[in-house]
């Protein structure tokens, strides 16, 4: 048996033994932990270590951490998009054209630096690859059509550009379903969406059956979310600057509010080439087909504006009257012209003499605020006016009858006018202030061969099944069919007349040669000419007489005849129930879907 002692030697033994069979391991791996230390101590205090350089350094095939890589291919494309190859045919025929490029356009329109892109880098990349897994552009040919939101006049919008230089717009040089998502996603986000439109905007091209290999039954992408856009009241607002081709044309043409510039503008079903092998109309210029004296004077465009400068003027003008959507208020401003101003100079406005004429649009700027009436479609559909104005801040629509042309009669294009403007207030909840003297429809040869009953029962159908707000003032005549529509669409009343007023199933002129026709051909057989022209007179008088407009207020036949002098304050303060009553509950109405209106 051993003794104490034995033990503790035996077991040193092996101790001494295994340390020395491991040491060598173990002092490889001190050695290396405290390099790996000193490296690590040194690197903090600037000091390189060959052990840190060997540890960093990069396979071939190693990615950034950072996605440098990947931030740096975006940073090239979005450059390359931003600088086009001014060198190129489609750039130079478009500057020798005198056309602001697709970015200067967004630049001029929008609030300064406001403008965010979506889809900045769609298009077609040429790539070279610069490794096993890694690649750079060479070249980048963007989609042709821009789309983002941006600032117009304070307020968020979502706009779409078209660029003419790429493909004329066409669909082989665009990506149809980025035009959409921004069509849905304004419809989402209730914005106001700007569309300037230069080329087809992604309209079909022959060279796509190439690219595909077949031909496609030709879509309408994104229709569906156009019309909601429009029926919604989200504004839609269009300018042709440059030439505007089928699907192009049809986008500018279904805004609430288009303008074409007058020195690049022009719009058109199909361009003269393809016109020319249809129909053999040959050598035919771009304005001649479809420029601005055929479009902004047959109503296909609304206004016509100097140049494209002009054009953002007046898009950030109509825009200043609308809601965001037609679920909301229209913005209402401060007014510094008093809504208690009288205006004793349109006591003399309407001649005594009812074969003079008079100017409606001074009545109308004396009326609503100081500079805030706005014309649509000045050069179309003359026999009627309408714009848009404000009545102590609060916008509304006008809608006015011109005596100056037609006497007022509303002939086949008034009547349109009219009828799409009347769909326009009602979607964006405008009080609309109508100014009425009308001697009915239009008559003659003219007026049946372009069907002026037809749009004036288009007409009818549009004052009965609007419903916003419209407020009457008779300023003289009130005749027919057509003045009983203007007049009588809205229970219960809300109607004036000036003391030049006259109203009746037909003027005088005429009516009394049709209700007296057996009884003067029986004078002028009997008694000669002279005895019938008498006759005439003396029924004229008394006509006259008795139409007497205080005659008709005895009878309740008319609500008041007011002094023309307090029409704006009286109209106004109607403006002001209107916003604090009518229209509040109207937008409730509307989030509920209890109304409806329908624009197109």
């Amino acid at each position: 048996m051993a003794g104490p002692d034995d033990a503790p030697n035996g077991s040193i033994d092996k101790a001494e033994d295994l340390s020395t069979s491991k040491s060598p391991d173990l002092t490889s791996k001190a050695t290396a932990r405290a390099a790996q230390l000193s490296g690590h101590l040194a690197s903090q205090n600037g000091i390189t270590s060959n052990t840190s350089k060997r540890r960093r350094q990069k396979k071939p095939d190693e990615l950034p951490a950072d996605y440098s890589d990947v931030l740096g291919q975006l940073n090239k494309l979005r450059h390359l998009a931003a600088n086009p190859d001014q060198t190129k045919t489609g750039y130079i025929r478009h500057r020798q054209a005198g056309k602001l490029w697709v970015r200067e356009r967004i630049n001029q329109i929008l609030d300064k630096d406001s403008f965010t892109e979506v889809g900045s880098v769609v298009g077609k990349v040429k790539w070279r690859q610069t490794g096993p897994i890694t690649e750079e552009p060479l070249e980048f040919t963007p989609t042709n059509n821009l789309n983002g939101f941006g600032m117009l006049g304070g307020r968020r919008v979502v706009l779409t550009a078209d660029d003419f230089t790429i493909r004329a717009g066409h669909a082989d040089g665009a990506v149809m379903a980025k035009t959409v998502y921004m069509e849905k996603l304004a419809l989402s986000l209730k914005l106001p969406m700007i569309k300037l439109v230069d080329g087809s905007s992604g309209g079909g091209s022959v060279s796509t059956i190439i690219t595909n290999q077949y031909a496609y039954v030709p879509p309408l992408d994104g229709s569906h979310a156009v019309v909601e856009q429009l029926n919604a009241g989200i504004p839609n607002l269009g300018a042709a600057l440059g030439t505007a081709v089928g699907l192009g044309a049809a986008r500018v043409v279904a805004c609430h509010f288009s303008v074409m510039a007058a020195d690049v503008g022009s719009l058109f079903n199909a361009g003269p080439q393809v016109v020319a092998n249809a129909t053999f109309e040959e050598d035919l210029s771009f304005k001649e087909l479809g420029g601005p004296a055929i479009h902004c004077t047959n109503g296909t465009i609304d206004n016509l504006a100097p140049d494209e400068a002009g054009c953002f003027q007046q898009i950030r003008t109509v825009l200043g009257f609308l809601p965001n959507c037609g679920t909301q208020i229209p913005p209402t401003i401060a007014c510094e012209d008093p809504i208690e101003r009288t205006a004793p100079e349109l006591r003399t406005l309407i001649p005594r003499r009812r074969e003079r004429m008079y100017d409606p649009r001074k009545m109308i700027s004396t009326v609503v605020d100081n500079g805030s009436f706005f014309e649509i479609g000045t050069l179309w559909g003359r026999t009627a006016i309408v714009g848009l104005a404000r009545l102590g801040g609060n916008p509304v629509g006008i809608i006015c009858n011109n005596a100056e042309v037609l006497t007022g009669a509303l002939d086949a294009a008034g009547s349109q006018k009219i009828t799409r403007h009347l769909k326009m207030c009602d979607v964006f909840n405008l009080p609309i202030l109508q100014f009425v003297d009308v001697p009915g429809y239009s008559i003659g040869t003219v007026a049946e061969r372009t069907a002026t009953m037809r749009w004036g029962v288009e007409l009818w159908k549009a004052y009965y099944t609007t419903t916003v707000p419209l407020f009457n003032v008779i300023v003289r005549k009130a005749y027919g069919i057509a003045g009983s529509i203007m007049v009588e669409c809205r229970q219960p009343h809300t109607r004036v007349a000036w003391p030049s007023g006259e109203w009746g199933s037909l003027p005088l002129d005429g009516g009394i040669a049709v209700g007296h026709a057996s009884e003067l051909r029986k004078l002028e057989k009997e008694h000669g000419v002279e005895a019938k022209d008498a006759r005439y007179k003396e029924l004229e008088t008394e006509y006259r007489r008795l139409m007497n407009p205080v005659r008709t207020a005895n009878a309740f036949s008319i609500e008041e005849i007011i002094d023309p002098a307090v029409t704006r304050p009286l109209v106004s303060e109607w403006c002001k129930m209107v916003y604090e009553t009518v229209l509040p509950e109207r937008v409730v109405q509307r989030v509920c879907g209890k109304l409806q209106p329908v624009y197109m």
